[in-house]
């Protein structure tokens, strides 16, 4: 059987949340600079305004499929939502490659689908970091989970890594609340929490975003560097607050470089590729010992 000729140009979708979120903003900004240097792919890059526009990103990918693209790249937004609209795109003839945010298992199941995905072990990094955050506090250390969006696979896989830090390291689980992604529902939200739990020692937060907005709130009530915090994703805005030490660690999941691998996975299945179930992308532990501010 001859081997099948190699794709030339394509056209790929990468769909991914909130553009006005640092850490999809960079992994925008290095998805575009990486089709670039391929010079083979025509890049779409789509996202939402906030996190939780979930309509909006479906709404997205069924005008890829519109449009016809050879392939779509995902980070979604609910790990089950986005399943149906991905199958109508794979029964167009569309390559769909999964990154960031596993889909469900048993959803894509039960559509008699198979969705490649490339990302991190979000159980393992949430522990790495809330490691940090037990060993500074030690036994007996009051923490505050906040949680991303409930229906956010990677949400429900950090709390169980930030849930198996608490124990092994016998903190005392206060409070889990969700902040949705968002600084400015992190802040409100911490701010009543503190409130409510004026003993609480540390946080830790599902991603920097909400870090950061839980530090605004530790500002704001005059408690700066009394109560500890780690954070998730190593956006540019958490790095001086690491120097600084009003934020203890954070994880550096490499989301240009997840795009990247995205898009070369989808051009390579485009050309007749299988992939594994996952294929699992690194992380990196990120303190004031190797922290990089710009």
């Amino acid at each position: 059987m001859p081997a099948e000729e190699p794709t030339e140009q394509a056209t790929v979708g990468l769909v991914m949340k909130s553009l006005g979120a640092e850490f999809f903003k960079n992994m925008e900004e290095g998805a575009i600079a990486h089709a670039e240097e391929r010079g083979d792919v025509d890049l779409i890059p789509l996202g939402t305004q906030t996190q939780e526009e979930l309509d909006q990103q479906i709404s997205l990918v069924e005008n890829l499929i519109t449009q016809q693209v050879d392939a779509i790249v995902i980070a979604p937004m609910d790990s089950r939502a986005l399943v149906p609209p991905l199958v109508d795109a794979m029964e167009a003839g569309i390559k769909v490659i999964n990154i960031d945010v596993m889909l469900d298992q048993e959803t894509m199941q039960e559509a008699g689908v198979n969705i490649p995905f490339l990302g991190p072990d979000n159980v393992e990094a949430a522990k790495m970091v809330g490691d940090v955050l037990a060993d500074e506090l030690g036994e007996g250390g009051k923490v505050i989970i906040i949680e991303g969006i409930p229906g956010a696979l990677n949400a429900q896989q950090r709390k169980e890594g930030f849930v198996q830090a608490i124990d092994e390291g016998g903190l005392e689980l206060l409070t889990s609340n969700t902040a949705n992604w968002e600084i400015e529902e992190a802040f409100t939200v911490f701010s009543d929490l503190l409130t409510r739990y004026p003993d609480v020692q540390g946080v830790m937060a599902a991603n920097d975003a909400m870090a950061l907005g839980v530090v605004q709130a530790i500002d704001a009530a005059g408690l700066t560097g009394q109560i500890k915090v780690v954070g998730f994703d190593n956006d540019p805005s958490i790095r001086p607050l690491i120097a600084e030490g009003k934020v203890l660690a954070t994880i550096d999941q490499f989301g240009s470089d997840m795009a990247a691998l995205g898009i070369d996975a989808a051009m390579e299945a485009i050309d007749g590729k299988v992939f594994e179930d996952w294929v699992k992308t690194p992380t990196l532990l990120v303190t004031a010992d190797n922290v990089e501010v710009e």
